[in-house]
């Protein structure tokens, strides 16, 4: 299956989207920061980034902006999951290059839907 960052500051949120992930069989890995989840999705070019918007440090639009911008990992489809659910939010989201935009709480069936949908382009 597919290699998953997840990037997200909290650990509750982080554990539960580790726990959809791996039981439908996907690696997971994480960083709890934007500045975190650009560097390891350089280091380790996952299949694709799932995204918080609300961190410290580098926001996840400013995070989303500098992974899709960057010809390293501009082909790594990045979908933002956030609380946010406003539509300024969602436009601003697709701006900054991401792929798709979820809103958590995020149910597994939608969640394994939106993966497979921007992995296939």
């Amino acid at each position: 299956m597919a290699r998953v960052l997840v990037v997200d500051d909290s650990p509750t949120e982080t554990q539960a989207f580790k726990t959809m992930l791996e039981q439908h069989g996907h690696e997971v890995l994480n960083a709890e920061n934007g500045a975190d989840g650009v560097a390891l999705a350089r280091q380790e070019l996952p299949d694709v980034v799932l995204m918080d918007i609300v961190m410290p440090g580098l926001n996840g639009f400013q995070a989303t902006r500098q992974l899709t911008k960057d010809p390293d990992t501009k082909h790594i489809p990045v979908i933002i999951v956030t609380t946010k659910d406003q539509e300024t939010d969602r436009v601003w989201g697709k701006r900054q290059g991401a792929s798709g935009y979820l809103v958590k709480p995020v149910p597994a069936p939608r969640l394994m839907e939106e993966i497979e949908s921007v992995m296939a382009g």
